[in-house]
């Protein structure tokens, strides 16, 4: 690696593609199904551990949802999000952008007020512990039909003044951003943000369907998108962001090794890509696991670091005052290295 895994971690970053379910590790979801007698099929952590293994999108997301089943209260999902902030301020992540999907939690049976409240209050005090600054994507399943995503926006109002956005995550193939118009144009126009997961098992169309349909602020994965010149000089020239996941389309075969992921090409090509950890407890590391990797597999530089860490930032929706200190750091950093 050119880049010490020391001078990875101080290099300050932002992560923008997270999924709090995705960082529940198997020892807290062990303990959570014995604080809230819920009953799994495991008997030991390590059997939890050998289970978050998949070679598919539809495999990860059958144990995703089953693990999300141990999440019962506030405390649980304040827990969760508490550990995932801890791991991150280690890797020199400065803001977060963390999506959750309500509807794995109202379709069994839990109050929309529970996960909301349990984050949000984590989200604080991890703030208040680290300096972490955060913002809040509550996410539609797009293997759901609209109107059960438009019942769940609806649930979301409260929330309003406290979420950046709303994303559409879960299954991808056969479910494409056409079949959520009308839900995002009310998300449009409540003054939200709008993030979707595109290109990542599904058609470059799927990624022009999400701009042209949806109308999103940043697209998360986009890998496929480079299938397709013409829609790559669209991303160009808007300036939309990639949120990438290196170890996530490994684990799910979305590149088989990798050296051939297209992260540096995206660069080449004036893309801003960043990159992030997706759901870091099934994929095998956290965001600056993810760094590690992708630097040695690609043979980046500390210019090319320097620039993913800068459109972190510029992807992100920072607090005022924010954006300036942070660019001097990332210079500074640079020179250093």
């Amino acid at each position: 690696m050119s880049v010490s895994a020391d001078a990875i971690r101080r290099l300050p970053k932002a992560e923008l593609h997270l999924h709090l379910e995705g960082s529940l590790e198997p020892d807290l979801m062990f303990e959570l199904a014995r604080r809230n007698r819920v009953p799994i099929r495991f008997e030991t952590v390590e059997q939890v551990a050998a289970a978050y293994s998949f070679s598919r999108l539809q495999d990860f997301l059958d144990i995703y949802y089953e693990a999300a089943g141990v999440l019962q209260h506030e405390r649980d999902f304040a827990d969760l999000t508490s550990a995932y902030l801890d791991r991150v301020a280690a890797d020199g992540v400065r803001h977060v952008e963390v999506f959750f999907d309500p509807q794995t939690h109202t379709d069994r049976g839990l109050p929309i007020a529970v996960p909301f409240e349990g984050i949000l209050s984590a989200l604080q005090a991890g703030e208040d512990r680290h300096g972490i600054t955060w913002q809040l994507i509550p996410c539609i399943l797009r293997h759901l039909d609209e109107e059960a995503g438009l019942a769940t926006l609806r649930a979301c109002e409260p929330w309003f003044d406290r979420i950046l956005g709303i994303g559409l995550d879960s299954s991808e193939v056969g479910h494409p951003p056409s079949k959520f118009l009308r839900l995002f144009q009310r998300v449009r126009e409540a003054g939200l943000k709008v993030f979707a997961h595109a290109g990542e098992e599904g058609p470059p169309a799927y990624v022009a369907e999400a701009l042209d349909l949806l109308r999103v602020d940043r697209i998360d994965h986009g890998n496929r998108a480079l299938e397709d010149p013409a829609l790559v000089e669209r991303i160009r020239a808007a300036g939309l962001t990639l949120t990438v996941c290196p170890l996530s389309n490994l684990a799910l075969c979305v590149v088989d090794d990798l050296r051939h992921h297209p992260l540096r090409r995206m660069l080449d090509l004036g893309l801003r890509a960043t990159v992030n950890s997706d759901d870091p407890a099934f994929f095998g590391g956290y965001v600056g696991a993810n760094y590690e990797a992708i630097t040695s597999a690609l043979d980046l530089d500390r210019g090319h670091l320097a620039t993913l860490a800068r459109n972190s930032f510029e992807g992100a929706r920072l607090r005022p005052g924010t954006h300036g200190t942070v660019m001097d750091e990332i210079a500074a950093w640079e020179r250093e290295h």
